[in-house]
């Protein structure tokens, strides 16, 4: 972690959940929040998902004052499955071992502590397209945004209007009008002091925030080039579409494979390099030129209509390259996850001028609630990431029409994916698998 302030001790931890237990605490509203020391807070989940449920098991179990209160879920046995998953020891063992043999707790005591928090009492299970409002309605101070990313503006937006403090997976959009549009509310949210966590967990690891301070204090000297690889499996989320599932709820349950709800591998998987890169680098890019495809990936309805591979070629104001690949391909092919920075007096991985501290899924949900009690620096990382969604954003296009995209292009540009109205029954064909040369970009 930053510094010794931060950390959880099994005393501290301990003695905060029992007196958590008993309520002892007064609930704060959210314009009261910052700096109002050791109160209990109350925490909402969008997105009931794998990520979802791996996040509330992060913030309980790393901050004791913070109880789930409310859970929402575009389908109920989604929002079922996460319930028994919260409820089931081994699963909040396994996603909690991290804390306790940080803090030197036991993981029996620890996994007792964090069931006792999960209180989302039936009447505080929603379901359907408008559950995201009555999770911001309940009463909760923190909303954790655990969706496919194509909802997340607006979600984001929804939870600053209320003031709302927020946990926002990445990336924040999947288009240029949806990526303005949690711009907006970032900003929003600064003026208001709301705390706006990001799911770029590299940002809360200690051996990344080391690195790149001393990356920015001069360590490698003059920066002359960057690279980063995300070469990975594929990711699937269904195997077959049953006959009774409408397009919608088709696309949901498989929404890696939709550029509308995911974004491309470029903007959802492959945002954590770019995003380490463009916090290296102080900047976001100013162009990019790009290529991709689908190699791998049969022209078939269960494989959507998103690429398998983009490499691209951004280039920064200050005249600095940045190569960067990004693939899913099935076994055995090569895997690589990694970021390099190369200077005038060195090279670096990002994280190998430091030494590592607790998980950063962990850590970021303890800065988070640090940032809300005041306890710890204020922190809002909306434009932050905002600006390396739109990096990614700017690859994809690049690569779907072939065409260099400019960082102007893509802040002016009017594409927006979100179908116009949210109903099982709509008919909604996705478009075809980009090719370059007839793809338009707009």
């Amino acid at each position: 972690m930053q510094n010794q302030t931060n950390k959880i001790s099994r005393r501290s931890f301990l003695k905060d959940s029992t007196a958590a237990a008993s309520s002892a605490f007064v609930i704060i509203k959210p314009e009261l929040v910052r700096g109002a020391g050791q109160q209990m807070l109350k925490a909402g989940l969008v997105g009931c998902g794998g990520r979802g449920t791996g996040a509330v098991v992060n913030l309980l179990s790393g901050d004791s004052n913070v109880e789930l209160v409310a859970m929402a879920d575009l389908f109920e046995d989604k929002l079922e499955q996460s319930i028994s998953r919260l409820r089931d020891p081994q699963y909040v063992a396994r996603n909690s071992k991290d804390v306790a043999q940080f803090t030197n707790t036991p993981l029996s005591e620890l996994v007792a502590s964090v069931q006792k928090r999960i209180n989302a009492t039936g009447e505080r299970r929603f379901t359907g397209f408008d559950g995201y409002k009555k999770v911001i309605e309940s009463g909760v101070d923190i909303v954790l945004l655990c969706t496919p990313p194509g909802w997340r503006p607006i979600h984001f937006e929804a939870a600053i209007e209320a003031n709302k403090h927020v946990f926002t997976e990445k990336p924040v959009g999947t288009d240029p009008v949806g990526t303005r549009r949690f711009m907006a509310a970032a900003k929003k949210a600064e003026e208001k002091k709301l705390t706006v966590m990001s799911g770029a967990q590299r940002r809360s690891s200690q051996d990344y925030v080391e690195t790149i301070r001393k990356i920015h204090d001069g360590a490698l000297g003059e920066v002359l080039a960057a690279y980063a690889q995300y070469l990975s499996r594929p990711v699937m989320h269904a195997q077959a579409r049953d006959a009774k599932w409408s397009d919608l709820e088709w696309q949901h349950r498989n929404w890696y494979a939709f550029v509308w709800l995911c974004g491309d591998q470029v903007v959802e998987q492959h945002f954590h390099n770019i995003d380490c890169i463009n916090w290296a680098l102080g900047a976001h890019p100013v162009r990019v030129v790009a290529l991709g495809g689908a190699v791998w990936r049969p022209r078939e309805e269960l494989y959507g209509n998103i690429y398998d591979h983009v490499s691209a070629d951004f280039v920064y104001a200050n005249g600095v390259h940045f190569s960067s690949a990004c693939r899913q391909l099935p076994e055995p092919a090569y895997r690589n996850v990694s970021d390099l920075v190369v200077g005038t007096k060195g090279r670096s991985n990002c994280r190998d001028l430091a030494s590592p501290g607790l998980n950063g899924q962990v850590q970021e949900q303890v800065d988070m609630c640090r940032s809300i009690r005041g306890e710890g620096p204020y922190i809002n990382h909306g434009m932050a990431v905002a600006e390396s969604t739109m990096t990614a954003i700017m690859a994809r296009e690049s690569a779907y029409s072939g065409l260099e995209i400019t960082w102007d292009m893509v802040m002016a540009s009017q594409q927006d994916l979100m179908p116009k109205a949210f109903d099982f029954n709509l008919k909604l064909e996705p478009p075809p698998l980009p090719v370059p040369g007839v793809y338009k970009f707009s």
